[in-house]
């Protein structure tokens, strides 16, 4: 059965992910990533434009499938090996969150629409992924 994840990072680095046909979620873990499997569909929204900064984006700015290669160890740096998943990324166009936040069901409090991305990574319904992703551009 298709499953739906949402992933929060900042816009550059979705953008990093999508040019590397990768994701990387909750600051590298494993755990979200070996849950998805082939045939799922991954979308992010980015809260902010870079990490640490407080610029805001407040889009969805990816959406993309899982593939069947599974999770992987990375080294970016000495001291930092994300996990990572490889990702056939759709073109889409980004997508304010303001407009579709009195629609979407992950979010129960509507006043308060921010709390459900302090989980990082985290599954929705297909009918908040189909409504995402056609503000994104991308129909049916």
């Amino acid at each position: 059965m298709t499953k739906y994840w949402l992933a929060v990072a900042c816009y550059q680095h979705v953008q990093r992910g999508k040019r590397e046909g990768i994701c990387q979620v909750c600051h590298g873990k494993p755990g979200p990533l070996k849950q998805m499997a082939a045939g799922d569909w991954l979308m992010y929204y980015s809260p902010t434009i870079e990490f640490g900064k407080p610029d805001l984006c407040r889009k969805f700015t990816a959406i993309g499938k899982v593939v069947a290669q599974e999770p992987y160890q990375f080294q970016m740096s000495p001291d930092f090996v994300p996990w990572r998943r490889a990702i056939v990324y759709c073109p889409a166009s980004n997508a304010a969150i303001e407009p579709l936040i009195d629609q979407l069901t992950f979010i129960p409090n509507k006043t308060k629409w921010g709390f459900p991305f302090r989980r990082g990574c985290f599954t929705i319904s297909e009918q908040d992924f189909l409504l995402i992703a056609k503000a994104m551009g991308m129909d049916g």
